[in-house]
């Protein structure tokens, strides 16, 4: 497996073999990810932190991941701030940019800016998300903490929530497909996960069902994960306010739940989850939070061949 000067880009550029081995070295980096020992393996090398989008977890995580390994990071910062503002390309911003450092992190709001990028780079490029399209690096996150918080084989998860717009879920249900995954979809009929993608991870070896409730699947389920409904991705704002409020997780929810269930959500959440689930041992989602630091550090490592 290469990983080395090799972009990150969509999630269905990984074969199960090359997930189960960045999932075992995200393993080996998570005591370092949690301070408990120290790294130089990337002293000398720079990662530019390039987000066109707001973010919390994903740029801090990646900006964790580099200073706990040794290496030093370049944040593009405000916009409005840069030469973007003055009406340069992408494309000219990465031919820049690629001159100053090892590898880029980028965000960004249209579907396929990754890949654009990724064409003008001489330096890795790893898609911290675009748009409503792939965010390959947070799916890898969710494998991880299904593994450690859960289990991969034979995993029954529902996913709840915007499955239209939700990038985190298109990509993580590609992933599920190479693992078998018996996968629930549940959301408003107005935010169905796309028919293309259901057709593709059914072909795969998903097995699929939908409804149209959290409670009629909970019982059942191994995983829960809940998304928010992206009121930035609505081209109609009344749209949004359609369905703003048609799922949410409380504890009379889960009366019905698998003692060990675990609840997961990319977060922000914005009232999606009830707070009181926050204590349970159901509640996932800031471990997950956490889990993004070692699977960026086994991807930092990777593609610039500190490790193998």
């Amino acid at each position: 497996m290469k990983f080395k000067d090799n972009h990150i880009i969509s999630k269905k550029d990984f074969s199960r073999e090359m997930i189960d081995h960045i999932l075992n070295a995200a393993e080996k980096m998570e005591p370092i990810a949690r301070g408990e020992q120290r790294s130089d393996l990337l002293s000398g090398k720079i990662l530019a932190i390039l987000f066109f989008e707001p973010s919390t977890r994903t740029r801090m995580s990646f900006e964790t991941a580099m200073l706990r390994l040794g290496g030093d990071v370049l944040n593009l910062g405000s916009i409005d701030a840069s030469s973007i503002a003055k009406g340069e390309t992408l494309a000219d911003t990465i031919r820049v940019v690629d001159g100053y450092v090892d590898a880029i992190v980028l965000r960004h709001p249209k579907e396929g800016a990754a890949l654009l990028a990724s064409e003008f780079s001489s330096v890795p490029i790893l898609n911290a998300g675009d748009g409503a399209g792939q965010h390959p690096t947070q799916t890898l996150l969710d494998l991880y903490t299904i593994k450690r918080e859960s289990h991969l084989e034979g995993l029954k998860i529902a996913l709840a929530g915007d499955l239209k717009y939700g990038r985190t879920v298109h990509s993580l249900c590609y992933a599920l497909s190479l693992y078998g995954a018996q996968i629930t979809l549940i959301s408003p009929k107005e935010l169905r996960m796309p028919e293309e993608i259901i057709n593709d991870i059914t072909a795969k070896g998903a097995k699929i069902t939908e409804c149209d409730s959290i409670e009629e699947a909970i019982s059942d389920v191994d995983v829960l994960y809940m998304t928010r409904i992206q009121k930035e991705r609505f081209p109609d704002p009344a749209e949004y306010h359609k369905v703003a409020n048609k799922l949410k997780i409380t504890p009379e929810t889960l009366k019905n739940a698998k003692q060990e269930l675990k609840i997961m959500h990319p977060l922000p959440r914005v009232n999606e989850i009830d707070t009181r689930i926050d204590d349970t041992p159901h509640a996932c989602y800031f471990k997950q939070a956490f889990y993004g630091v070692p699977v960026r550090m086994a991807l930092l490592g990777l593609v610039l061949g500190a490790i193998e």
